[in-house]
């Protein structure tokens, strides 16, 4: 069977009782070493022992057997010792000493002294050998067993087993409706687990079903989720493990593993085996710069083996994740073991709308709030980025104290999940002159996306810091656009050009804020030349070099396959696009000289500006006062909300309280029913004739003045401090 996750390491434990125990143990041989070390005892002759107790010398003596240990008064010691070891010829000698002491004892001289057992030779080595087991102890339980935990060294005695992790029921709660935007993945999946489930159903007509499903695609796609989807559907064992869970220091251990695990699957059969980041184990064997023999692949060799050997279970379904397909060994891609690739792209706009949505869930968020505009402005995003874009708002609304998630928080999530940060503090250290320059070359490229109509349309302009930008101008299409045509390749070429081109007009210089633009710009350009065909001079001819790197191993590199003459026209034809378009763009930005000027001085006082802000901007709006409408706005949905959410707290007590009273028989009353009584008996206090039937009603209803103003705040208590 497998590990499980959440064991303790083997060896020594936080709790273990039996830590203190060799403590204790260790410091005893510390203790009897260091007395052996730092307390050295000079030998002495039985005259000396004799003279020394004449004068009155000795502090203590200890005889054991024929041996002593003697003691010395402060005053009589010297070269630094404080004891000194003295041997007697016999028993007689002792009790000589003995009696000499005694009759010294009997004159008033202070000397104490004590006999004990001989040590014998027995004794000396049953303690010898105590201390080597002790010893022994400690350098296996605190050095040797520390290497049997995960992500160790490795595990001395136990390094050939799998680390493979089986799931445990919490993590089998994933099924196919926590995964969004991967419609055509889940249908190539389900027969899996529909073979899983009742297996007979395809063995009764002969068919085979695939052993292996190799999931490609980006990171962050869904392929570690889907693949926990499957066993959370399919309701068996689920064995996952990395590729780099292989492969250790020592030779065969990748093999042995892996026969492991397999071993441990077909115990559990059905079941399935999930190999994350399969190409640190995968690559093509005998490519790069490395030997042909190596561990790697004979770890590979292992995996193919258990895949589709002679010992092949049908039971057991291999599914295997990885963003590099193009470097696996064809052996492994083969019918019989990955038979089927299922591709995780990047979502589209549908799928990023779903994905959304199955996170916004998870969360409190406004009725008013479009995902919709999110998924348009995300067009690039993985779906583990447009989790991240709903947890960050969540957070965010969270730091202002919001009741819900709102379409700003939303923004503002997406923002820093792209670009990073909003830097605030930046913004107030910057010199107004670069304020000035980063507000007219932002201006720049929104003016060009304002004129151009085939470019996607405006959605806002900033000069706060984002990550490493100093200001944004972003756009927000309509829809996913799968092809890119001539004239529009040309229009972003344009866009790019428009901040820098604002610089050198408004600004009286150009500066480095254009560097990216500019790269950019220049990509794009030799793009159209080199791979798309766009250029009319060199025609629809390939001239881009191979973009393999060295760690693939499937390529060390190659040579230019064009001469130097073409290279030139390559060059002069990028410069040739370049220039025309800075011309044209050129010519937009001085035709809306106006424009940009005041959009400029607008975001140089509101530091962003929308869409619609623009537009109010360039038509001498009143900004101030649409944004005035815009909070009123937004504080009237909020009140709503508030309102709504008070209607279904109390619609959810009162239904508690109703069926409380039908298992209890009593009639129950609500803390807003309590107030509503107190606030009519209240009233009739203040209405009512003055006489005994007034004070009947005070006693009935009693509130002391103590409560009032608890009841009071409990009355309008917001949802969020229910």
């Amino acid at each position: 069977m497998a590990s499980n996750p959440n064991r303790e390491p083997d060896g020594i434990k936080p709790g273990n009782p039996l830590v203190p125990l060799f403590l204790i143990l260790l410091l005893i041989l510390v203790f009897f070493v260091g007395q052996q070390l730092f307390n050295p005892k000079k030998e002495i002759t039985f005259g000396e022992l004799d003279r020394l107790l004449e004068k009155n010398a000795v502090k203590e003596l200890i005889i054991s057997g024929l041996e002593g240990t003697v003691k010395l008064k402060e005053g009589y010691m010297k070269d630094g010792y404080k004891a000194y070891r003295v041997y007697f010829h016999s028993k007689e000698h002792v009790r000589m000493v003995l009696q000499k002491i005694e009759s010294l004892r009997a004159k008033g001289l202070m000397i104490n002294y004590k006999v004990r057992p001989e040590n014998t030779w027995l004794n000396n080595l049953l303690f010898t050998l105590f201390l080597i087991f002790i010893f022994i102890l400690f350098v296996w339980f605190f050095l040797f067993r520390q290497f049997r935990g995960p992500g160790s060294p490795g595990n001395i005695m136990n390094f050939g087993r799998s680390r493979a992790r089986r799931a445990d029921d919490e993590a089998r709660k994933v099924t196919f409706n926590d995964v969004a935007g991967v419609e055509e993945a889940k249908e190539e999946v389900k027969e899996i687990v529909e073979f899983l489930k009742n297996p007979k159903k395809f063995t009764r007509l002969g068919g085979r079903i695939p052993r292996g499903v190799l999931l490609v695609g980006p990171p962050g796609t869904g392929k570690t989720l889907l693949a926990k989807a499957i066993a959370g559907e399919a309701k068996v064992p689920f064995f996952s493990i990395s590729g780099s869970d292989f492969v250790e220091m020592f030779v065969g251990v990748g093999a042995s593993r892996v026969r492991d695990l397999f071993q441990q699957a077909r115990e559990n059969s059905p079941c399935i085996i999930f190999l994350d980041e399969i190409d640190a184990v995968g690559r093509k064997r005998g490519s790069g710069l490395g030997g042909g023999h190596d561990e790697r692949e004979q770890t590979l060799n292992a995996i193919l083996v258990e895949m589709d050997g002679f010992d092949t279970d049908e039971g057991i379904i291999v599914i295997a994740a990885t963003n590099r397909p193009d470097v696996l060994d064809p052996a492994l891609l083969r019918p019989g073991r990955f038979d089927r690739q299922v591709t995780l792209d990047l979502p589209d706009l549908e799928a990023r709308l779903e994905i959304l949505k199955v996170h916004a869930k998870k969360i409190k968020i406004s009725p008013h709030a479009d995902l919709e505009a999110i998924a348009r402005s995300t067009a690039t995003f993985s779906g583990a980025e447009l989790a991240a874009i709903i947890n960050e708002a969540a957070i965010a609304a969270t730091m202002k104290e919001k009741d819900f998630v709102e379409q700003e928080d939303l923004e503002e999530a997406r923002d820093k999940v792209r670009w990073g940060r909003s830097l605030v503090s930046r913004m107030k250290a910057m010199e107004e002159e670069d304020k000035r320059i980063t507000a007219y070359h932002e201006s720049g490229h929104a003016i060009i996306a304002r004129a151009l109509d085939n470019i996607e349309p405006l959605h806002k302009v900033t000069i706060i810091p984002q990550g490493r930008a100093l200001g944004l101008t972003m756009l927000l299409p309509k829809k996913d656009q799968f092809h890119m045509q001539r004239k529009k390749v040309l229009s972003h070429i344009k866009l790019l050009y428009g901040g820098r081109i604002a610089e050198q007009h408004f600004c009286g210089d150009i500066s480095s804020g254009a560097q990216n633009d500019i790269e950019r710009a220049t990509d794009i350009a030799r793009a159209m030349v080199c791979e798309w065909g766009m250029s009319e001079a060199l025609g629809p001819v390939k001239y881009s070099e191979p973009r393999q790197h060295i760690f693939l191993g499937s390529e060390l590199g190659q040579p230019r396959e064009y001469s130097e003459a073409t290279a030139q026209k390559i060059d002069e034809e990028v410069r040739r696009i370049l220039e025309e378009c800075y011309q044209e763009a050129e010519k937009i930005i001085l035709e809306n000289k106006e424009d940009l000027i005041k959009m400029a001085e607008a975001l140089i006082k509101f530091e962003q500006l929308t869409a619609e802000e623009i537009d109010i901007v360039l038509n001498d709006g009143d900004l101030e006062a649409y944004r005035h409408q815009k909070i009123q706005e937004r504080e009237k949905i909020k009140e709503k909300l508030r309102k709504e959410e008070e209607a279904r707290r109390k619609a959810e007590e009162k239904r508690r309280r109703k069926a409380l009273e039908a298992l209890t028989g009593e009639k129950l009353t609500s803390d807003d029913e309590d107030q509503e009584e107190y606030q009519d008996n209240l009233k009739g206090d203040k209405k009512g004739p003055a006489g005994s039937e007034m004070e009947e009603r005070r006693e009935e209803n009693p509130t002391p003045s103590s409560q009032k103003p608890n009841n009071s705040a409990a009355s309008e208590s917001s949802p969020a401090d229910n």
